[in-house]
Protein backbone atom coordinates (compact mmCIF):
# COMPACT_ATOMS: atom_id res chain seq x y z
CA UNK A 1 0.00 0.00 0.00
CA UNK A 2 2.78 2.63 1.03
CA UNK A 3 4.87 1.74 -2.34
CA UNK A 4 1.96 2.08 -4.63
CA UNK A 5 1.41 5.60 -2.94
CA UNK A 6 5.35 6.48 -3.28
CA UNK A 7 5.08 5.33 -6.81
CA UNK A 8 1.87 7.50 -7.69
CA UNK A 9 3.57 10.81 -5.97
CA UNK A 10 6.77 9.79 -7.81
CA UNK A 11 5.24 9.49 -11.26
CA UNK A 12 3.19 12.43 -10.22
CA UNK A 13 6.03 14.70 -9.69
CA UNK A 14 7.76 13.25 -12.62
CA UNK A 15 4.58 14.89 -15.08
CA UNK A 16 5.17 18.04 -13.14
CA UNK A 17 9.06 18.15 -12.73
CA UNK A 18 10.64 18.67 -16.26
CA UNK A 19 13.99 18.97 -15.55
CA UNK A 20 14.82 16.10 -12.87
CA UNK A 21 12.86 13.01 -14.61
CA UNK A 22 14.52 10.75 -11.35
CA UNK A 23 13.39 12.92 -8.04
CA UNK A 24 11.97 11.13 -5.11
CA UNK A 25 8.50 13.21 -3.52
CA UNK A 26 9.90 15.03 -0.66
CA UNK A 27 6.99 16.29 0.60
CA UNK A 28 5.11 14.09 3.91
CA UNK A 29 1.46 13.47 3.96
CA UNK A 30 1.63 11.77 7.18
CA UNK A 31 0.07 14.04 9.99
CA UNK A 32 -0.06 12.36 13.48
CA UNK A 33 -3.84 11.65 14.63
CA UNK A 34 -4.89 12.97 17.92
CA UNK A 35 -4.79 11.04 20.86
CA UNK A 36 -8.74 9.78 20.76
CA UNK A 37 -8.04 8.28 17.57
CA UNK A 38 -4.85 6.60 18.56
CA UNK A 39 -7.00 5.47 21.75
CA UNK A 40 -9.21 3.80 19.07
CA UNK A 41 -6.62 2.22 17.04
CA UNK A 42 -4.46 0.76 19.74
CA UNK A 43 -7.77 -0.54 21.33
CA UNK A 44 -9.26 -2.13 17.89
CA UNK A 45 -5.62 -3.71 17.90
CA UNK A 46 -5.53 -5.06 21.31
CA UNK A 47 -9.58 -6.37 20.31
CA UNK A 48 -7.96 -8.12 16.94
CA UNK A 49 -5.24 -9.74 18.65
CA UNK A 50 -7.29 -11.12 21.55
CA UNK A 51 -9.48 -12.96 19.28
CA UNK A 52 -6.80 -14.29 17.00
CA UNK A 53 -5.06 -15.56 19.73
CA UNK A 54 -8.16 -17.25 21.57
CA UNK A 55 -8.83 -18.46 17.71
CA UNK A 56 -5.57 -20.30 17.74
CA UNK A 57 -5.27 -21.59 20.77
CA UNK A 58 -8.74 -23.25 20.49
CA UNK A 59 -7.45 -24.34 16.83
CA UNK A 60 -4.12 -26.17 18.85
CA UNK A 61 -5.85 -27.47 21.72
CA UNK A 62 -8.56 -29.05 19.42
CA UNK A 63 -5.35 -30.75 17.57
CA UNK A 64 -4.44 -32.16 20.56
CA UNK A 65 -7.62 -33.67 21.65
CA UNK A 66 -8.39 -35.49 18.48
CA UNK A 67 -4.62 -36.51 19.09
CA UNK A 68 -5.71 -37.39 22.91
CA UNK A 69 -8.96 -39.21 21.77
CA UNK A 70 -6.83 -41.43 19.64
CA UNK A 71 -4.58 -42.18 22.24
CA UNK A 72 -7.60 -42.99 24.48
CA UNK A 73 -9.15 -45.03 21.57
CA UNK A 74 -5.84 -47.13 21.47
CA UNK A 75 -5.42 -48.21 25.68
CA UNK A 76 -9.14 -49.42 25.12
CA UNK A 77 -7.91 -51.59 22.11
CA UNK A 78 -5.34 -52.47 24.54
CA UNK A 79 -6.80 -53.63 26.98
CA UNK A 80 -9.54 -55.28 25.69
CA UNK A 81 -7.97 -56.98 22.32
CA UNK A 82 -4.27 -57.14 23.40
CA UNK A 83 -1.72 -56.81 20.36
CA UNK A 84 -4.42 -56.30 18.05
CA UNK A 85 -3.12 -52.99 16.54
CA UNK A 86 -0.12 -53.39 14.24
CA UNK A 87 1.52 -50.40 15.90
CA UNK A 88 1.59 -51.89 19.04
CA UNK A 89 2.00 -55.42 18.28
CA UNK A 90 5.34 -54.44 17.14
CA UNK A 91 6.29 -54.72 20.48
CA UNK A 92 4.73 -57.79 21.49
CA UNK A 93 8.03 -59.64 21.96
CA UNK A 94 9.74 -57.02 23.95
CA UNK A 95 7.20 -54.84 26.27
CA UNK A 96 4.44 -56.12 28.13
CA UNK A 97 1.05 -54.80 27.91
CA UNK A 98 0.32 -52.18 31.02
CA UNK A 99 3.54 -50.91 29.67
CA UNK A 100 2.33 -49.91 26.55
CA UNK A 101 -1.00 -48.55 28.10
CA UNK A 102 1.11 -46.45 30.09
CA UNK A 103 3.00 -44.85 27.97
CA UNK A 104 -0.17 -44.17 26.13
CA UNK A 105 -1.89 -42.83 28.81
CA UNK A 106 1.52 -40.42 30.07
CA UNK A 107 0.84 -39.50 26.09
CA UNK A 108 -2.90 -38.50 26.87
CA UNK A 109 -1.43 -36.74 29.60
CA UNK A 110 1.06 -35.19 28.06
CA UNK A 111 -1.55 -33.22 25.92
CA UNK A 112 -3.84 -32.54 28.41
CA UNK A 113 -1.11 -30.72 30.23
CA UNK A 114 -0.59 -29.24 27.02
CA UNK A 115 -3.85 -28.46 26.17
CA UNK A 116 -4.16 -26.54 30.04
CA UNK A 117 -1.65 -25.07 29.36
CA UNK A 118 -2.34 -23.40 25.57
CA UNK A 119 -5.78 -22.61 27.33
CA UNK A 120 -5.44 -21.80 30.51
CA UNK A 121 -5.41 -17.64 31.02
CA UNK A 122 -2.32 -17.60 34.24
CA UNK A 123 0.79 -16.41 34.43
CA UNK A 124 1.43 -19.97 35.10
CA UNK A 125 0.00 -21.46 32.16
CA UNK A 126 3.92 -21.57 30.44
CA UNK A 127 5.10 -23.81 33.36
CA UNK A 128 2.16 -26.16 32.15
CA UNK A 129 3.58 -25.76 29.05
CA UNK A 130 7.37 -26.80 29.71
CA UNK A 131 6.03 -29.81 31.73
CA UNK A 132 3.52 -31.11 29.03
CA UNK A 133 7.04 -30.87 27.02
CA UNK A 134 9.59 -32.59 29.54
CA UNK A 135 7.34 -35.65 30.00
CA UNK A 136 6.87 -35.70 26.27
CA UNK A 137 10.91 -35.98 26.03
CA UNK A 138 9.79 -38.70 28.49
CA UNK A 139 7.29 -40.37 26.65
CA UNK A 140 9.52 -40.47 22.90
CA UNK A 141 12.74 -41.60 25.26
CA UNK A 142 10.68 -44.31 26.01
CA UNK A 143 9.24 -45.55 22.72
CA UNK A 144 12.24 -44.52 20.80
CA UNK A 145 14.56 -46.98 23.30
CA UNK A 146 11.83 -50.14 22.37
CA UNK A 147 12.06 -48.97 18.62
CA UNK A 148 15.29 -49.47 18.36
CA UNK A 149 15.83 -52.77 20.25
CA UNK A 150 13.60 -54.00 17.13
CA UNK A 151 14.95 -56.10 14.95
CA UNK A 152 14.46 -53.61 11.93
CA UNK A 153 13.35 -49.84 12.77
CA UNK A 154 9.94 -49.22 11.94
CA UNK A 155 9.36 -45.51 10.53
CA UNK A 156 5.58 -46.37 10.31
CA UNK A 157 5.54 -45.82 14.36
CA UNK A 158 7.61 -42.71 14.59
CA UNK A 159 4.40 -40.73 15.49
CA UNK A 160 4.44 -42.99 18.86
CA UNK A 161 7.76 -41.03 20.20
CA UNK A 162 7.11 -37.58 18.18
CA UNK A 163 3.16 -37.20 18.17
CA UNK A 164 3.10 -36.08 22.05
CA UNK A 165 6.65 -34.10 21.92
CA UNK A 166 6.16 -32.28 18.79
CA UNK A 167 1.81 -31.35 20.07
CA UNK A 168 3.64 -30.16 23.33
CA UNK A 169 6.62 -28.24 21.48
CA UNK A 170 4.11 -27.01 18.83
CA UNK A 171 1.80 -25.55 21.46
CA UNK A 172 4.91 -23.77 23.51
CA UNK A 173 5.89 -22.28 19.76
CA UNK A 174 2.49 -20.71 19.49
CA UNK A 175 2.35 -19.65 23.07
CA UNK A 176 5.29 -17.59 22.47
CA UNK A 177 4.39 -16.07 18.85
CA UNK A 178 0.82 -15.14 20.89
CA UNK A 179 2.40 -13.75 23.42
CA UNK A 180 5.07 -11.80 21.47
CA UNK A 181 2.39 -10.57 19.35
CA UNK A 182 0.68 -9.27 22.70
CA UNK A 183 3.88 -7.44 23.99
CA UNK A 184 4.11 -5.46 20.42
CA UNK A 185 0.49 -4.37 21.42
CA UNK A 186 1.36 -3.59 24.74
CA UNK A 187 4.71 -2.01 23.97
CA UNK A 188 1.82 0.50 21.35
CA UNK A 189 -0.03 1.44 23.88
CA UNK A 190 3.27 2.70 26.07
CA UNK A 191 4.40 4.58 23.38
CA UNK A 192 1.03 6.40 22.79
CA UNK A 193 0.95 7.33 26.70
CA UNK A 194 4.75 8.39 26.25
CA UNK A 195 4.13 10.39 23.51
CA UNK A 196 1.33 11.67 25.55
CA UNK A 197 3.55 12.93 28.17
CA UNK A 198 5.85 14.32 26.29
Amino acid sequence: MMMKKLARKWNNSRNHDDDDNFSLPTRDDFQPIDSQEQEALVRSLERTQAQQSLLWRSVFAALLVCFAVFLIFSIYQQSFNPWELRYHAYFMEDVDSWMVISADWAAVLVCSTAIAGLLHNSKSHRQWLWYAFCAGVLVAVFWLYQMLKLPKFRWDVIWLPMGPLSGAGLCLYVDHLLTESSEEVRKLRGYMYSYKAS
